[in-house]
């Protein structure tokens, strides 16, 4: 029986900086991503967009807290429950929802969905923890705080957010950190996620390492959401980041991630995230967004 996939852009670009990454979505569309997918035996439906007002359209409407704040909490709040519920219904409707961001910030609402009807489990490829909340962002920039908002860390434990219960602490294994700050690095010890590091990588290579956060994300879950940053990689394989940092994995380290997801079977959904089209080469990050998602939906070399 054939894998449908539904395909749903979260055209956010409220996490960052350097603007064009709510042009991800569009990008790696045009980078062929349909016509990959349909080449290794997958049914794909676009679902287009999920409504997402523009960040220059908008003040950056900063949530003030005790300590810290969270620019673009309100949009970021509403475009999290719109694609929670897409995602939901192509789960409802045996599709495998592939979410195209956007900032990082999306996978709130790819998350949630994911988790509504099931205990799930998550690898987050990323060299940044994501686990800064208002009170320790350096920036207030939200994309750097999705895992946190997604466990209710922080002041976030009192703001109301889409409902995803079935995502546990215990199920969530980070994969190839490099980029943390100090206020993270202490959550992130402190909590029940596992973490691993490039310096891991380095040392035991990337098939061990995957092998070891498929365990943790598989234990007692209905199935695993994978949330793939493409700043996991080396800039040099992928420019077209918004927060690149030297020292990522490889072309092929990559691949040989995404393919032992695939190869364990146990992919519930899937998203890409922080393509920025306009800091990229002749359009290289989303292409390889596009080929690292065939790997992770099934392709094979042989």
């Amino acid at each position: 029986m054939s894998r449908t996939v539904r395909i749903i852009g979260a055209p956010t670009d409220y996490g960052a900086n350097r603007r064009g990454v709510d042009m991800g979505p569009s990008a790696i569309r045009y980078a062929g991503l349909a016509a990959q997918l349909e080449r290794i035996g997958i049914d794909v439906v676009d679902s287009g967009d999920v409504p997402a007002p523009r960040a220059e359209e908008r003040e950056p409407d900063a949530e003030t807290f005790q300590s810290g704040e969270a620019k673009f909490l309100r949009e970021t709040r509403q475009v999290s429950t719109r694609l929670g519920d897409a995602v939901a219904t192509a789960l409802d409707a045996d599709q495998t929802p592939l979410v195209l961001g956007g900032d990082h910030s999306v996978a709130i609402g790819s998350v949630t969905g994911s988790a509504r009807d099931a205990e799930i489990g998550t690898v987050w490829f990323d060299a940044h923890g994501d686990f800064n909340t208002p009170a320790t962002s350096p920036s207030g920039n939200v994309h750097g705080m999705p895992l946190a908002a997604l466990l209710g860390v922080g002041e976030f434990a009192n703001l109301e957010w889409p409902a995803g219960d079935g995502l546990r602490s215990e199920s969530i294994a980070l994969v190839g950190l490099r980029d943390v700050d100090e206020a993270e690095r202490e959550a992130i010890a402190d909590s029940p996620v596992t973490a691993f590091t490039m310096s891991d990588i380095d040392e035991r290579g990337i098939a061990p390492v995957v092998e070891d956060a498929l365990d943790v994300a598989t234990m007692a879950t209905d199935g695993v959401h994978v949330s793939l940053d493409l700043d996991w990689l080396d800039p040099r394989e992928a420019p077209g980041v918004g927060t690149p940092v030297r020292g990522g994995v490889t072309y092929r380290e990559a691949h040989a991630a995404l393919e032992s997801v695939s190869d364990r079977g146990c992919l519930r959904s899937l998203e890409l995230v922080e393509v920025n089209p306009i800091l990229d080469e002749h359009n290289e990050t989303a292409s390889l967004a596009t080929e690292l998602a065939a790997s992770a939906l099934g392709k094979q070399i042989l």
